[in-house]
């Protein structure tokens, strides 16, 4: 591969990850701290997220709220504990 075709996949391969997070972009910070922490970690409890976060259990239930309507998070019953959800990234 020369190096223009090089830098030009290394463009396409940004545009897609900038694609990908776009949805994200408008949100509030912390949908894109609990997003980008659901992104590094395959699936969380909300209690996890509020551990890896840092933010207050409120917070993170508002930011899976935001993340929910975006279409960005999906969310299932945890086979161990049926009263928690889990929660990942679906972009």
């Amino acid at each position: 591969m020369s190096a223009p075709e090089a830098v030009h996949a290394d463009n396409a391969e940004t545009d897609d990850l900038a694609d990908r997070w776009k949805p994200v972009r408008d949100l509030p910070p912390s949908a894109k701290l609990v997003a980008k922490v659901l992104d590094y970690n395959e699936t969380l409890t909300q209690s996890e997220l509020a551990e890896e976060t840092l933010l207050p259990p409120r917070t993170v239930r508002y930011a899976l709220s935001r993340l929910e309507d975006a279409d960005v998070v999906d969310s299932r019953f945890s086979f161990a504990d049926a009263r928690k959800r889990l929660y990942s990234l679906s972009i």
